[in-house]
């Protein structure tokens, strides 16, 4: 294996046997050549991709796709049935935390034993022994019996033995969301480090702005196939579609998103206004540039309800696609109902170049929605905001929900991913740093 990659999957397939009672179980190891007692699941079907030292690749699909059968393949739990897998560098696997742990030993027992199986020595551990511990925060329970912890305090542990052995692998599998808050925060933060470090991370989440946020690329998994990999947002975007697709136009998505192809892992860059030296030209003019328009607006399957004409109008009511900051402006769209809806409500979120969503809003709570919207209606939605955005290109989506009857469940009846872009204007000696302009007013006294 190339000295650059750290992973590589080769035509990997995955099958278990599933037994409808014990007693076939038995039959099938007793006499094999009369007849097979079990059916065959296949979790993984020739999965291929490689994954380069240093890079951060973000797993997705729905459950029961095959990811966490992936990811045990990887960290050598399982053997696959066909294909190849090869790894380079020490595993650090954050997968069922804590399962390794013996419950009738101490925290500080666990500590030493998990540590060793991750291929720790003992003097490596006690070096390591006190930032564990300082990690975890459960104070004196680490000389306690783990069956003693809370299911808290156990994955807080093990979490902070996994990321404390300095891993040139990271496996994260649905991790990052033990624990309060600032536990949660903490984990990122000595995730991004270990990034930082030059780590190899693959993460899989159900969550699409964490792995926009976290991942270099994405893998989107379906039935245990490989459906797409390309860019974190065209990915998540992919997965949302065919998360929400109705039942009989699922499988007309899988081939679209098949035939689709990978898209490259690069964010998108507009280039409708700029000049030949790649920058913006300075304009403080609120106004529509008609060349400024989306290319990767995904449309998710329809359940009766269509958006049309997103747009944002400044406080004269014209349209823009070019803002200026603390300006107000209304982003409205149409929604057009061909069949009866209930519990109607809408919604719209905000998101960076790369995916990662920096707000949004809906309509109305849940018990304030739109009781019932009939058949052969349309509507126009609008929502107010003011914008707190630094420079830069930001896209907006524009969704849809509702029940398809009285009494049932809420659903994406529509909605459109990267609706309608917008740029907002330079700034001359803008003192205001990152995405958000929280308005701050410094001061300096001398004391």
């Amino acid at each position: 294996m190339c000295s650059d990659i750290a992973i590589r999957i080769s035509e990997v397939s995955k099958c278990f046997h599933i037994y409808d009672n014990p007693r076939d179980r038995l039959l099938q190891m007793l006499t094999p050549e009369i007849k097979k007692y079990y059916r065959e699941f296949w979790a993984l079907k020739s999965v291929s991709f490689n994954v380069k030292r240093g890079s951060t690749v973000g797993i997705v699909g729905k459950n029961g796709s095959g990811k966490s059968t992936l990811l045990q393949l990887i960290c050598g739990t399982l053997s696959q049935s066909n294909g190849e897998v090869e790894t380079n560098g020490r595993i650090a696997a954050l997968l069922e935390l804590g399962s390794g742990f013996n419950p009738e030993f101490t925290g500080r027992e666990n500590v030493y034993m998990n540590s060793a199986v991750l291929g720790l020595t003992k003097d490596e551990v006690d070096s390591r022994f006190q930032d564990i511990v300082d990690f975890a925060d459960i104070g004196l329970f680490i000389e306690q019996p783990v069956k003693t912890y809370s299911s808290g305090m156990l994955v807080r542990l093990a979490f902070a033995v996994a990321i404390n052995v300095d891993p040139e692998i990271l496996i994260v599998d649905e991790a990052l969301s033990v624990g309060d808050e600032l536990f949660q925060r903490k984990c990122f933060a000595r995730i991004e480090a270990i990034k930082n470090k030059g780590a190899t991370i693959l993460f899989v989440s159900h969550s699409g702005s964490t792995i926009v946020e976290l991942c270099d690329s994405a893998i989107l998994l379906d039935s245990g196939e490989v459906l797409a990999s390309g860019a974190p947002k065209d990915i998540v975007a992919k997965y949302q579609k065919l998360l929400y697709a109705p039942p009989d136009k699922r499988e007309v998505i899988c081939n679209e998103i098949r035939l689709s192809g990978s898209s490259k892992c690069e964010s998108q860059t507009l280039s409708a206004t700029e000049d030949s030296e790649g920058k913006i030209e300075e304009s403080y003019l609120e106004y529509y540039d008609p060349h400024l328009k989306p290319t990767s607006t995904i449309e998710f399957e329809s359940h009766g309800a269509y958006i049309s004409n997103p747009e944002i109008r400044n406080s004269d009511a014209k349209m823009v696609n070019n803002l200026h900051r603390a300006g107000v402006y209304r982003y409205s769209f149409d929604v057009r109902f061909e069949v009866p809806a209930f519990g109607v409500r809408f919604g719209m979120v905000v998101r960076t170049t790369t995916g990662f969503s920096l707000g949004g809003a809906h309509s109305s709570s849940l018990k304030d929605a739109v009781s019932y919207v009939e058949s052969g209606t349309t509507l126009n939605v609008t929502f107010d905001f003011n914008c707190a955005l630094n420079p830069g290109t930001y896209f907006i989506n524009a969704g849809v929900f509702g029940a398809m009857s009285a009494g049932g469940e809420e659903t994406v009846l529509h909605r459109l991913v990267d609706a309608f872009v917008f740029r907002v204007s330079p700034v001359q000696e803008n003192l205001a740093t990152e995405i958000i302009d929280f308005g701050c007013v410094s001061g300096v006294t001398k004391i």
